[in-house]
């Protein structure tokens, strides 16, 4: 177990396509080569929890590192990385920096300003340590999904001034980085798949908690029913509750590719309740998924011509499966600090997800 402050990135960090980019036998396989064999792109939006140095200024002095984790999808990032080391038919690119900066699976805002001085109003206007509709202004968010208080802020114009610039040039030393290169892979994933005449699929990654969190910490209050993760993953392509189209809403994975996804995840995590593995509940999916979508939509014809499919899915894990047990405990009392992972389970994980996707290329 570690100690409550807050982790920091030190201040000058800037990271490279590289730092965020996993694949098996990195020490003798070129990029290029790993893509000449995987069919799958997985990413983390959420995965970064470590904050830069820069931004430490402007954080409430009540945000511990309890806070500042369960802010994340920090479980994510350990489990991937195990899995791109044992399947070399996928490529990870992960965000190293964590939402607070500013969300990769929201749209961005045209005026970072504006919208923040939007969300702190709404905070205030619903009282202290209410639920506040963050709706189109939570890229950046003021206050943790718990409401509890995350940026402290700013007094006059110049201090509003001085919160965007700085986060947004910070966003550009990781945040930017890991949007650009999951782009890039996407692009060039594409290309290989039409190349060999192979289907490709991008997966955005994520876990949510079914309990939010108390002000001593304890991760222990269990959230509406219509609001639960399912006991392992919601499986997301913007349908309805079998996959299929609602409405006039474009899905983003093919309806019966992802009820077959679906079964393969029941097959590679070996749970015998169907409920286990959900479509879109209690989420649709995201912007990334949103975005791949479209892109794909765009090389429909030509895919349909090449027999090939693109397709995108959002996958969120229920964070308390993920963890285990015993430090799903942990966090459920009340502190300040975070646990480490546990390698058996984070192995274990790893291997379910490779078995999940190959059970699903068999299908």
């Amino acid at each position: 177990m570690t100690s409550g402050a807050p982790v920091l990135i030190p201040a000058g960090t800037v990271f490279t396509p590289e730092d965020l980019t996993f694949y098996a036998d990195r020490d003798s396989r070129s990029l290029d080569d790993a893509i000449a064999e995987a069919d799958l792109l997985v990413s983390c939006p959420h995965s970064g929890s470590a904050i830069p140095a820069e931004l430490s200024r402007f954080l409430a002095p009540e945000f511990t590192q309890r806070l500042q984790f369960d802010f994340t999808d920090m479980s994510t990032s350990s489990i991937v990385r195990r899995w791109a080391e044992i399947d070399s038919r996928i490529v990870y690119v992960e965000n190293p920096h964590p939402r607070m900066i500013r969300d990769p699976n929201r749209a961005k805002p045209e005026n970072l300003e504006a919208s923040l001085r939007e969300a702190f109003a709404r905070v205030h206007k619903a009282g202290a340590g209410n639920i506040a509709d963050l709706t189109g202004v939570d890229a950046v968010r003021p206050v943790t999904f718990s409401f509890y208080p995350l940026l402290l802020e700013p007094s006059d114009d110049a201090g509003w001034k001085d919160l965007a610039e700085t986060f947004t040039e910070t966003a550009e030393h990781g945040l930017g980085v890991y949007e650009r290169t999951r782009d890039a892979l996407i692009e060039a994933m594409v290309e290989k798949s039409f190349e060999l005449g192979r289907s490709f699929t991008t997966l955005s990654f994520h876990d949510t908690m079914n309990h939010t969190t108390r002000r001593d910490g304890a991760v222990n209050v269990e959230r509406p029913e219509a609001d639960r993760l399912p006991d392992v993953v919601a499986l997301s392509n913007r349908g309805d509750h079998d996959g299929n189209r609602r409405g006039d809403n474009p899905v983003t994975m093919d309806p019966e590719l992802i009820r077959t996804l679906a079964v393969a995840h029941r097959k590679g995590f070996q749970v015998d309740d169907p409920d286990a593995v959900a479509l879109n509940q209690p989420y649709l999916g995201s912007f990334e998924i949103i975005a791949a979508g479209a892109r794909f939509a765009d090389s429909r014809a030509r895919a349909d011509e090449a027999g090939i499919t693109l397709s995108a899915v959002q996958a969120e894990f229920k964070r308390e499966f993920l963890l285990g047990d015993e430090l799903a405990a942990y966090i459920m009392e009340p502190g300040v600090d975070w646990p480490t992972p546990d390698a058996e389970r984070v192995d274990q994980l790893a291997h379910a997800c490779k078995a999940s996707w190959d059970h699903y290329r068999n299908s």
